[in-house]
């Protein structure tokens, strides 16, 4: 009874939209956005203006006019791009995007005797996916591309409803930890800050600490787990979204005690930018500017703490079809974007409060796609596979040796 109650949380979230729409606000309206001028500024520096409006996916967000506008133009183009989904459905019959999966390999993907539909469909819908899927879209694609689905369908269909009832009322360390993080999950999104929303985003969390007791909680995946949630509208959608992007669609241990996997990421990540942005990368060395100080949170949060809403659900998009090296694409594309700015700087703090600041205000996600895929040049997976299996040797020499040391230590003492 508990988990039926409180599967659907489109219903509380669309109520939460309906009641911001009917509150009166000192504001004026733009290309449908609610904006909020600031009071006492001149009409003659409007582009410099502080705005506030709602995003996609109901966050408030603080930029200036020129933000808005290219949300706007976001607007538009995700609309144009629902035309050629639909245009493909009407043409190719509905859920034609719901067919087996071809694996690839940066690009190239490897057939041997499959139906040409089937060839044709899998480039196809790579190539619509990198150009966004529509929000309406989103759920029923990602279920299907990430492998959520057939995941789910291995389980009786009560599976989750009963792993949220065998976790009511029981606490461990994670659930503690869940609590601790959930009033500070998106603190300005209302509904993720509501009673409602912060409910249904602890079931799924705590629900999937249960569930792989080796992972159980860890800092990062709140912020992960409460946008899977405003894009797939039930906590089951989001539970099983959070399930195979964490034992399938990443590499394994990214978010056990030791982050074990993150390390790994961080490691190949700082190879990759020696690599593809040699100047960066020295320039940064010889700051003693570690990449991981910005690039931790990234991976760990895929994003969703650093990007707007749309342009982490962008990425998210590829991340579920075509897999992590996406992460590195990205990340990499972020620091080429500010090249110029970055080699000029000579202070860690200034890196910082660039690469922050690029990050808060890249509200057009074709920009940011458009260097990752075209600006990086190749990134074969066999290569980035190598890398990482290198890296993680010598990351679980060096765990293991902190252990030994910490193990010596306690023993002295």
């Amino acid at each position: 009874m508990f988990g039926i109650q409180t599967r659907d949380v489109a219903e509380d979230f669309n109520s939460w939209r309906r009641t911001l729409r009917n509150t009166p606000t000192v504001s004026m309206p733009m290309n449908n956005h609610n904006i909020m001028y600031n009071t006492g500024k001149s009409l003659f520096n409007v582009h410099l203006m502080s705005v506030k409006f709602e995003d996609l996916y109901g966050f408030m967000v603080e930029g200036n006019v020129d933000d808005v506008n290219v949300l706007n133009e976001v607007r538009e183009r995700i609309r144009e791009q629902g035309r050629v989904w639909w245009a493909l459905e009407a043409s190719k019959g509905a859920n034609w995007y719901l067919q087996p999966k071809i694996s690839s390999n940066e690009g190239v993907i490897s057939v041997t005797s499959l139906k040409l539909s089937v060839l044709t469909n899998t480039i196809t819908l790579r190539r619509l996916i990198r150009k966004g899927v529509p929000p309406v879209l989103r759920p029923k694609i990602w279920l299907s591309v990430s492998g959520a689905a057939k995941k789910r369908s291995t389980v009786p269909e009560t599976y989750y409803d009963e792993l949220i009832r065998a976790t009511e009322g029981k606490t461990t360390p994670a659930t503690r930890q869940i609590d601790h993080d959930l009033p500070r999950t998106f603190p300005c999104h209302p509904w993720l800050n509501s009673d409602k929303g912060q409910a249904s985003l602890r079931r799924v969390l705590v629900g999937y600490s249960f569930r792989d007791s080796e992972v159980g909680y860890c800092q990062g995946l709140n912020y992960v787990a409460a946008l899977l949630l405003l894009v797939m509208k039930t906590e089951e959608d989001a539970f099983w979204m959070l399930a195979v992007l964490l034992e399938n669609v990443l590499v394994s241990d990214c978010y056990t005690d030791t982050l074990s996997g993150c390390h790994v990421e961080q490691r190949v990540f700082k190879d990759l930018l020696a690599k593809k942005c040699p100047r960066i990368a020295a320039h940064l060395e010889a700051m003693g500017f570690d990449v991981s100080l910005v690039a931790t949170e990234w991976f760990l949060c895929l994003f969703s703490k650093s990007l707007p809403s749309e342009t982490t659900l962008r990425v998210w998009d590829i991340l579920f079809n075509e897999g992590a090296n996406v992460l590195f694409r990205v990340a990499l594309a972020i620091f080429k974007m500010r090249e110029d700015d970055l080699l000029r700087i000579q202070h860690i703090g200034d890196v910082i409060d660039i690469l922050q600041t690029t990050t808060h205000h890249l509200y057009d996600p074709d920009e940011l796609l458009t260097f990752a895929f075209d600006k990086i040049g190749s990134m074969p997976t066999n290569t980035i596979t190598k890398e990482r299996k290198k890296q993680e040797t010598v990351v679980l020499a060096e765990l293991d040796q902190r252990t030994r040391r910490l193990s010596s230590l306690k023993m002295d003492g």
